[in-house]
Formats: structure tokens, sequence, C-alpha cells
């Protein structure tokens, strides 16, 4: 027989750093090239992307987006060894109050008094995005940090290490061992902290003098700074955030120009893997000072007809030169085919619009266009998502000064409080899930094909939307799901005032705030697959009552002051419908409250909140809202493990004694365990079906991710995907596949039939199928033909003796034959064989 590689999950965490495995069959070495399908397999884009230019110059005469991610110098230090800092830290302690010695209190008050701390100069950097002048931040003189070797253009780092972006310095590892590692279970076990410097050259043409350059940064983790020729540009401290610094004022015109960038991530920050460096795609753009500004547009339709539709346009125009400017401004409209070619002919122009900018200044030019016969977007199947782009040109005196394009789509989404979500009228379940920002064994370093591959899969479950836990994700993330066709909640925070751990996002909220969330909207709003915003996720303020309410107020009016065309929202795990706390949100967002947290029996006997089903609850205080689940199951397994005996329970906790084995940190894949809040995905679908005006369900999670490992935190990853770590599915990706997709001819049986062990002893065996009647054969003897009842999810066969040999099962549909699957006893392994995902070569 052939032996087909597929390491489990437990596997890839243990072993994902050397540079073996052994084969137990054979006993030699293998080479871990499972992994190759998650290399980049994108052709013209990647290789468009990865092409550094050493010498930026004027080869357009409007803008220019330059890849900058080749050719990086980095050094990683484990102490704050350049005495630099954004703020002053707080001390952790451990749970006897004694403080952790990573985070060096001694050094931060010695910081403190001294011109280490920059907060006060990255602060400005944040103007554009805070709404009320008189509060933009007014920066210092000087250029603190400039005397560091690091930022000066003389140092010499030929020593240092050799990289490209995007680039996470954890991922390689090693993984912290023990019972008090430096970095724990929750956020992965790898070295993510420290600080990280990054150094690159460039060169800038003379011919460029009098044109603005911006640094453009998709993401960088953490507290970004960043010194141009030995001069402090200004930095962005969230990580999950994309941000741009104007580096002009700092360029030596037609010469070498030094760019230093350092990152201060620090440990006890995160609650899941944030992974550490300039992790997304950075870029150079180059524009004249009269220019679109940084994500200056935004397109939205209305009065969406079969014959017509009418597309709304804001184009924010920038004029950073010192005279005031006459301008005209004019876009036309294409349409994209599924490569995104743009179409020859232009389908509609905006009326051109003539202003002036006074020096300085931005301005918003706001028109509008009626499109005929629009081609709509939509969620797949039952509909494409179709894509448009519109091509702005800024004139001056007919000189073209700019050109800006902006893809978007068309389409009507309404939220029902009885019928759920409508997209271009149509009801559309949502069937969606969790998706964290890592991927896996590549860490948190952004890969295009890596997502994509995520997504196929996903979609191959009938997932058709992705909530996105909990912060912003890679540009090139929301250009996918624009093409894919899935729906998307955009999230934005994990916390707010009161923190979840030490070192969070807390620390900077009351400055950062304002600038983080409007950056985030504006930079994603033109996204037809965001279909809501959220601004909280499990908010420690959901607990304080009218004062956490006020700051949902706050955090809720910014979003829609950026976007008034979708609902804001943040999701709730505690917050009732008796709570100040819903009141602020356009729809309701719940996280496991909907099917209730520890009501069934098997979770009687754990302490923690209790609630019992809240749909009903939430539906008469708020009638006209409608109800989506955020989060649901956080349902728990280790893909092809299997522990006896077997819960007759829909759903269970997982328990050391039965469910979980907490030497090996294996959890059974029955797939009726969870975590202590959560449910199985058979009472998931029960209580979905019981209350029918609920949208749908976000689960938790699609793919499993670094760190967060409950229930067992010496672990380094989740045991909650639906899709392993490395890409190979659980059993559970049929059970749901079996309930999104119900048209699907499929059936699925579990467990594995290879139990030497356990000759004589009862194995249960359970199938996933939409199919409603299923018999099942042992060795050629049915074993039952059963039936689905009312709010049953699988066939069950408890009570089976094991025996080696072959175990199939016909499932039937309205009587007729559906689907069949088998499974056999194996011999002994006589080939090892790989398989590719895909063909595809590569281009030098």
């Amino acid at each position: 027989m052939l032996l087909f590689l597929h390491i489990n999950s437990f596997m890839i965490l243990t072993r994902l750093f050397t540079a073996t495995i052994r084969c137990s069959y054979a006993g030699t070495f293998l080479p871990i090239i499972f992994l190759i399908s998650l290399l980049p397999i994108e052709v013209a884009r990647s290789q468009a992307v990865a092409r550094a230019k050493k010498t930026i110059g004027p080869r357009s005469a409007t803008r220019e987006h330059i890849s900058i991610n080749k050719g990086w110098k980095f050094l990683l230090s484990a102490n704050n060894d350049d005495s630099l800092m954004y703020d002053v830290r707080p001390e952790v302690t451990d749970r006897n109050d004694n403080v952790i010695a990573d985070t060096k209190p001694t050094e931060a008050v010695a910081i403190s008094t001294s011109s280490g701390v920059l907060k006060k100069w990255i602060l400005p950097s944040a103007n554009d995005f805070i709404k009320d002048p008189a509060k933009h931040h007014q920066r210092p003189a000087g250029h603190p940090g400039g005397n560091v070797s690091f930022a000066q253009n003389n140092f010499d780092d030929s020593k240092w290490e050799h990289i490209d972006l995007p680039h996470d310095w954890a991922i390689k590892g090693p993984f912290y061992e023990g019972n008090n590692p430096v970095v724990g279970g929750g956020m992965g076990r790898l070295p993510s902290q420290g600080v990280g410097w990054y150094r690159r050259k460039l060169n800038v043409t003379a011919g460029d003098k009098g044109r603005s350059i911006y640094l453009d940064i998709d993401g960088a983790m953490s507290y970004a700074m960043v010194w141009l020729n030995g001069s402090l540009v200004g930095g962005w401290p969230y990580g999950y955030n994309s941000f741009r610094l104007d580096l002009t004022p700092y360029i030596t015109w037609g010469g070498e120009n030094q760019l230093a960038i350092r990152l201060d991530n620090p440990n006890n920050s995160s609650r899941w893997y944030p992974g550490g460096g300039i992790y997304r795609n950075v870029w150079l753009t180059t524009v004249n000072p009269v220019h679109v500004a940084q994500w200056g547009t935004f397109i939205h339709s209305r009065d969406i007809g079969p014959l017509s539709a009418t597309v709304d346009l804001a184009v924010q125009i920038e004029n950073k030169s010192n005279a005031d400017q006459s301008i005209e401004v004019v876009t036309d409209v294409y349409s994209l085919d599924d490569k995104l070619n743009k179409s020859a002919q232009k389908l509609a122009t905006f009326p051109q619009s003539a202003s002036t900018i006074p020096a300085g200044k931005k301005i918003i030019i706001k028109n509008d266009v009626t499109l005929k016969n629009p081609l709509l977007w939509g969620p797949r199947p039952s509909q494409k998502p179709n894509l448009y782009v519109a091509v702005t040109r800024v004139f001056a005196k007919g000189k073209p000064l700019d050109e800006y394009e902006t893809r978007f789509g068309i389409r009507s989404m309404k939220f029902d409080a009885e019928k759920g979500l409508l997209v271009n009228g149509e009801p559309i379940r949502i069937q969606g899930v969790n998706q964290h920002h890592d991927l896996g064994a590549l860490g948190a370093a952004f890969n295009t094909r890596a997502a994509e591959r995520q997504l196929e899969m996903l979609a191959e479950l009938g997932c058709n939307a992705i909530r996105l836990a909990h912060n912003p994700p890679a540009p090139e993330l929301l250009e996918l799901t624009d093409r894919m066709g899935f729906l998307v909640i955009d999230e934005i925070f994990d916390s707010w005032e009161r923190k979840k751990t030490p070192l969070d996002f807390h620390l900077i909220f009351p400055d950062w705030h304002e600038p983080d969330t409007r950056s985030f909207v504006r930079r994603d709003r033109n996204h037809p697959s965001i279909i809501a915003w959220s601004f909280g996720n499990e908010v420690g303020e959901q607990y304080t009552g009218e004062e956490g309410t006020a700051v949902a107020k706050i955090l809720h009016a910014i979003v829609r002051d950026e976007d008034s065309t979708r609902p804001a929202t943040a999701s709730m795990n505690y917050a009732k419908p008796d709570m100040p706390f819903p009141r602020m949100m356009d729809i309701l967002s719940l996280n496991y409250q909907g099917e209730g947290i520890r009501d069934a029996p098997a979770y009687a006997q754990l302490k923690g909140i209790r609630t019992s089903p809240l749909y009903p609850a939430f539906q008469k205080q708020f009638p006209d809202k409608l109800i989506v689940s955020s989060e649901t199951a956080s349902a728990l397994s280790t893909r092809g493990t299997y522990v006896f005996p077997v819960s007759n329970a829909i759903s269970a906790p997982v328990s050391d004694s039965t469910e979980g084995d907490p030497q090996k940190q294996y959890i059974s894949a029955y797939e009726l365990y969870t975590a202590q809040f959560g449910a199985s995905p058979d009472k998931v679908f029960a209580t979905q079906d019981k209350h029918p005006y609920v949208a749908g369900e976000f689960v938790w999670s699609g793919w499993d991710y670094l760190g967060e490992p409950t229930p067992y935190y010496t672990a380094r990853s989740s045991y909650s995907g639906i899709i392993d770590l490395a890409g190979f599915k659980k059993d559970r990706f049929y059970l749901y596949q079996s309930r999104w997709r119900p048209s699907y001819r499929m059936a699925h049986i579990l467990p594995h039939w290879d139990w030497p062990e356990r000759v004589g002893q009862i194995t249960p065996v359970h199938v996933f199928s939409a199919a409603d009647e299923a018999e099942l054969f042992l060795n050629g003897a049915s074993l039952g033909r059963k039936k689905k009842g009312q709010y049953e999810y699988r066939f069950r066969w408890d009570s089976v003796i094991y025996e080696p040999g072959e175990l199939r099962v016909i499932t039937y549909k309205n009587g007729q034959i559906w689907a069949s699957d088998t499974v056999k006893t194996a011999g002994d392994a006589k080939q090892l064989q790989l398989v590719a995902d895909r063909t595809f070569r590569l281009l030098r």
C-alpha cells in the first residue's frame, strides 16, 4: 500500500524547526517538504512585489508605488540595548506579585528621566487621523535616537543578518520549554519578544526633488519608530495597523539615504501569537505635491437595480506645496475580469470637478455617476464577486499630477432582524469562521498564496464568511476576499482601556484609539467583501455598565463617521440584553451566549459564567436588530487522535480522564468536546435551528493558530480549528461540510480502523453526511440502518465491537443512495508518496 505524508498538527509543532523527520515505518529520515504547498506560488504579482529598486527615480510623471521588501539588514536583541523606548511600561508581576525579570523595570525608570522616551515625537504621526485640529500633537524640537549608532548612515551593518520582507523574527524559534517559559503557551512559546532593528539603503535621484516620498508600512510588530539619515521621522505603536510616514523633509536628493526602523515587541502583550518584525509588505510611494491623499477615496453604491446603480465617490486631495493650487479631477470607471484585468473601454465617467486647494491643506470632492446594467458583487456560490476599478486623475492646467486606482464592488446589504442578511436582495445564511493572522509554520509573515490556500479550503468547506480576529488584516487578504467572494467582519481591537494582558493595547488606548480606528476604516472601506465593522472583542468594558458603554459610544461614533454605510458592532461574551452595552451596537454580535455557556448537563460541575441560550432574550429586547453569533463552538480536537470511552452527550467539556490526554496533550477527535465555555457543532446547529432569525455563525475557529492552546497551556497552538495548523482537514471539517453544503454528496466515517489493542472492545463509529439515513457494515455484516432525528447532525453507532477489516457506510437521502465511505485496517507501509496541491514553474 501507499503511505501518504499526512503529518499531524502535534508533530508539526514539536518538530517544526528541525531539518528532518523520522519515518516510523522505515526508520529513515525524510526532509520536511510537506510545507512546499505553502511557499509563494504567485508568478507575476510576487515578482513585482519582490523586485526591489536600488534607485528611486522619476519613472512616472504622476505616482510610483514601489516595493522595498528586498535587501534589508536585521539585528535582534532580547534586551533594550539602545536605551530607547516609546513610553515607560508598568512592571509585570506573577501571581505572587513577584516582578517578572524580563520587563527590566529598573531600566524603564532610568529611561523615563532621559531623552530615551520618544512618545512625544511619535504621536504627531497620528495627526492625519485625529479629526479635531485642536487635538493634534505638536512635535518637539530635535531628533532623539539619532545618536544611536544603528540609526546613523556610517554604521557598519555588514555582519547583520540579511533578510527580505515580510519577516517574522520569532517563527524560526526555538520553542521555549518547561513550566515557566519566558514566553508562555498563550503567545505560542516562541521568542517574539525583543528589540529588532532593520536597515536599508535608498538611493533617490535628484530628479525627484520637489516631489513627496512616503514610506508605507502594511504592518510591523510593534512600537515602530523610523529614522532616515539619523533624523527621527515618526512611528506607529499598534502592530496590526498599516501606516504612512513622510520621508520628504529628511531625504538627501541625488544621494544615498539610510533608512532605519526600530521595533520593540514586549512580552505579555498578547493573548495569542503576535509574531515579531516587519511582517507585511513595505513600499515607497512617490507623488507630486498635489495628489490623492493616503486612502483618499471612498466609493459606495445606492439605488441598485438590474438596469442601473448610482455610484457615489468622495476623493480627498492633498496639497503639500507652498502655494494654492487650482486643479481638475476626473474619474473613469472600468470593469475587472476574474484575473483583475481592466476592461478596454470605460463604462462611465464621473462629472469633472474643478477646485482650488489652499497650500498645505486637504479638500474632499464628492460626486456621483449612474452605471448602467451593473454587474453586482456577491458571495459564492449563488452570486458572483464582480469587481470594478475607478481611475482618478488629477490635473493642473491640463498637466497630469496624479493617477489613483480604487477597486470596488456594487452590492446592496440589508440587515433584517427576522430574515437575516440580504445581499442584493437574496437571503444569505452566514456560514463563517474566525481567523487569526498567523499562517502556521510560516508564522505571522504574510504570504498571499498561503492565505489564498486557506480561503480555498474554507470555500470547499462551504464557508462564505470570515471574521478577522481580532485585528486589521494584511491588505492583500481583503483583496482575496473581494476576488473570491467571502463576506467579512473587519475587526480592530481586542482590548480598550481595561487590559487582558499586562502590556496589551490598553497602555496606548487613550492616545491611539481614534487614529487607529480611523485609519483602519479608511484603509479598508472600499472593499465590497466587508459587511460590518467590529470595534471590539469581549472587552472588559462590558462589565462596567454605563462607564464602559461611554467608551463604546466614542468608538462607534468614530467608525460611523468614517463609514456610515455599514453597521458597527463589538462582540459580547458577557453583556446581557438588559445592560447598557448592547444598546451601542448596530447589530448584535454574540460570542457563545446564543447557544448558552456551561448550561448543558456535562458542564454542570464547572465554575465560571453560566447562561442559558440568550437568543430569545436579545431578540425580545432588540426586536429591530440583526443577531449573529460572532464566535460559536470552540470545539477542540487533535486531528486523527481518538480517546476512549466516548461521551454519550452531544457536547461535553474536555476532561483529563476521558476526552483529553494531558500527558501527550491530545484531545479526542470525535468532535464532541469543547473548551469550558464552548459547545459542540451539534449543539450550535440545534440552537440556531431552533432560532431561525439568527443570521448565522462564525465558528471558533477555521484554522488552528499559534498560541492560546486551550486547555493545555504547556502546548504551543490552539486545538479549535476545523483545519489543523499544517492545512490538513480534521474530522470536524466534514461535519460542517454536511451542514453548509447540503447538496454535496459526501459521507465521512470516523475513527480510523487500525486498533490492534482494541480487538473485542467497544469502538464507537460516527458518520458525517448531509444524508438523512445511513447503514453501517463491518466486514460485510450490517450494524443497522439509522435515521437522523430532529436536531441530530451525525449518525452514531456507539456499541461497535472492534475487529480488523473493512468498515463501510452507505447513506441515503429521500430513500435514494446518497454517498458512501470506506475505511480499512492498514497493512505494512510499502511506499511514501508526496503530492503537491498544484503545479507551477519558477520565473527568474
